[in-house]
């Protein structure tokens, strides 16, 4: 499981068929209260937007949120709503 904050969407003008209909976002991971690096995650709450804390999860388990075969890696699966550690700006 990993922890971040959603910092924008991607537009994709030729989506593949099983990703139609699920937002794209790019997440800035948290390990530590530091930055660990940014990546492409579904939103499987389809309610995600910037400056959310989230909590996502990785691997096969991420393509079966969506109750289909997705080609996805990191899926959205919900919400933090407070986060104890300092995160610095940017």
């Amino acid at each position: 499981m990993y922890t971040g904050i959603v910092t924008g969407t991607v537009v994709a003008t030729v989506k593949e068929e099983r990703l139609q209909g699920i937002p794209l976002l790019t997440v800035k991971l948290i390990e530590n209260g530091k930055e660990a690096g940014s990546i492409v995650a579904g939103d499987s709450t389809r309610q995600a937007g910037p400056g959310d804390y989230v909590y996502l999860i990785g691997s096969k388990e991420a393509a079966k949120m969506f109750r289909k075969d997705v080609p996805v890696d990191a899926a959205i699966v919900g919400f933090i709503d407070t986060y104890n550690e300092e995160i610095p700006p940017g």
